[in-house]
């Protein structure tokens, strides 16, 4: 760490320990066009921050350590192709996918540009083949359901964009396997006709445990029905051409994407080809297109203005200045519901890092733990906690201004709700307010003094506000890319690698030997610590008696 961000960090933590750092409500009272000052647009999205603790000071401090981190410099290395995952020495490339081919990204001499629009032209080509019935299945029917089989960014991020975005008018169903567990093929498997099903295996090395597991499962079933013809029924989305060839997968039906793309940041590879036959071509591209209007204000707008810079300065000031280690994400818009899941992939295995580029320890926190859920519902399960418990968490809530749907009414409920939320968050209920509101009600005053405490709201607890216009492929596209690079911006400014994820090794080391044993039926002594080997001993022993 340089002396420069050493002093920057120094400035925040200084300006955090002030009595009023966490204030907010106190903010809006002196400063009535807050909202101004501290709310940002960019091609129709509305990002609000005033209800945050930021002020002038604290903002300012926050921009001189994005300037002291080189913030622009890396974001630029990053778009010049250079290898900034510096512990796979690889580029970091996922803005080529949605730009277009004159755009020119390069990496390592190759032509990345290019390289993605030979892709684009084939997923295009066989989305459009599929959809019109030029592709068909072994007994001459269109297919009319797609299984995306994958795990992690192979199924997570198209898991959640389709559901954004189906609408029952689509040709296609889209369906995603991806625990290892077979109940969820099991529950699966009766929705589906065999002989209409088009089964996309999903794996960059196509050795993913998990994803091969489910793939063989569904081989089989197809298999049962259609013979040796099954195989007309898969396609694969892998760079791994011998592996997919083994499994009976024709090189005309293999798409690859290249280690440039990181699987959480790979929906608009390859990796999205279910997302375009489900939605359609045209719905694809618009994804794309979203994405990339976000990558250019990204890398054409001011660190000041910039929406995915504020976005994580405002997570270095509650993460690293006010110590706030977790984070709700709350989207007014149930077609968002597996919005939460995706960012947790993104953000939580991008900077749950504990060592800094040059492996050092890491001077600061880094990595909030993100969890969430659409509202309303989450207003009827966690936001208790959030509204009255002794840790404030911050919320990112999202709400979406004009709905597809004519039921007028439900909508404004749905944004009141969501506006409430972030106003009560902020605003809290005093003492004397709960006193007065009971007191008006006529309750007696040892009733008021017995519940008094309970019904006191602390208040000041911070959240950002992104509105949209209304939902569609477009904003959507925005939406993920403006926290793909809010994630790069942490990276940067923590000082950490984003871009690999060591952390899911061991377990996958570990589960090999248990394999083993569990298909011996027998642990092997000595091998494991003792509560390891007493739970194998008693698995093996339920086996048996069964």
């Amino acid at each position: 760490m340089n002396e420069a961000m050493r002093a920057a960090w120094a400035e925040i933590a200084s300006l955090a320990a002030a009595p009023d750092a966490a204030a907010i409500r106190p903010l809006f009272a002196a400063d009535p066009g807050r909202f101004g000052r501290f709310s940002w647009a960019a091609d129709g999205l509305l990002l609000d921050l005033s209800k945050t603790s930021l002020n002038a000071p604290r903002l300012a401090a926050l921009l001189g350590l994005a300037q002291a981190a080189g913030l622009a410099e890396r974001r630029d290395a990053m778009a010049a192709g250079e290898a900034i995952n510096a512990t796979e020495r690889r580029a970091v490339l996922h803005m080529a996918l949605r730009a277009p081919r004159e755009a020119g990204f390069r990496t390592g001499g190759e032509d990345a540009s290019a390289a993605v629009a030979q892709v684009l032209e084939r997923m295009g080509q066989f989305t459009r083949l599929v959809r019109g019935g030029g592709v068909l299945g072994a007994t001459g029917e269109r297919f009319t359901d797609v299984v995306n089989i994958g795990i992690g960014g192979s199924d997570l991020g198209p898991a959640m964009v389709t559901r954004a975005l189906w609408t029952p008018a689509a040709p296609m169903r889209a369906h995603y396997l991806a625990n290892v567990d077979a109940h969820a093929w099991e529950a699966l498997r009766p929705q589906l006709d065999p002989a209409r099903t088009l089964v996309l295996v999903a794996s960059k090395t196509f050795t993913t445990q998990e994803t091969m597991t489910n793939a063989a499962l569904v081989r089989d079933w197809l298999r049962g029905t259609l013979g040796e013809q099954a195989g007309q029924h898969f396609a694969a989305l892998s760079t791994n051409m011998q592996a997919t060839a083994a499994f009976g997968i024709p090189a005309e039906r293999v798409f690859p994407f290249r280690d440039w793309v990181g699987g959480r940041f790979s929906l608009w590879s390859a990796i999205g080809l279910s997302i375009a036959l489900a939605l359609g071509w045209d719905a694809f591209t618009r994804l794309l297109a979203g994405a990339r209007a976000m990558d250019e204000h990204f890398l054409g707008t001011k660190l000041e203005a910039n929406l995915p810079v504020l976005l994580a300065l405002a997570e270095i000031w509650h993460v690293n200045g006010l110590g706030y280690p977790t984070r709700a994400v709350l989207p007014y818009d149930e077609r968002l519901a597996r919005l939460p899941a995706h960012l947790q992939q993104l953000e939580m295995e991008s900077l749950g890092k504990r060592v800094a580029l040059d492996g050092s320890a890491v001077a600061q926190a880094t990595g909030a733990v993100v969890f969430g859920e659409p509202g309303t519902n989450a207003q009827h399960s966690f936001m208790q906690l959030i509204h009255q418990g002794t840790m404030p968490v911050p919320c990112d809530i999202l709400l979406v201004a004009q709905p597809d749907h004519p039921h007028a009414d439900s909508h404004r409920k749905l944004l009141a709700n969501g506006l409430a939320q972030a106003e009560a968050l902020m605003r809290g209920k005093a003492a004397e307010e709960v006193e007065a509101e009971m007191a008006e009600a006529g309750v007696p005053a040892a009733e008021i003094a017995r519940l008094l405490p309970h019904r006191i709201f602390p208040g000041n607890r911070p959240s950002a506000t992104l509105l949209l216009p209304h939902l569609d492929a477009f904003t959507l596209g925005q939406v993920v890319a403006l926290y793909e690079h809010k994630v790069f911006c942490l990276g940067a400014l923590w000082g950490i690698n984003a871009f690999d994820q060591w952390g899911v090794e061991l377990g996958k080391q570990l589960a090999g030997p248990i394999l083993a044993e569990l298909e011996a039926g027998t642990p092997k002594p000595g091998a494991h610590d003792g509560s390891t080997e007493g739970l194998l001993r008693t698995i093996s022993g339920a086996w048996r008696a069964g």
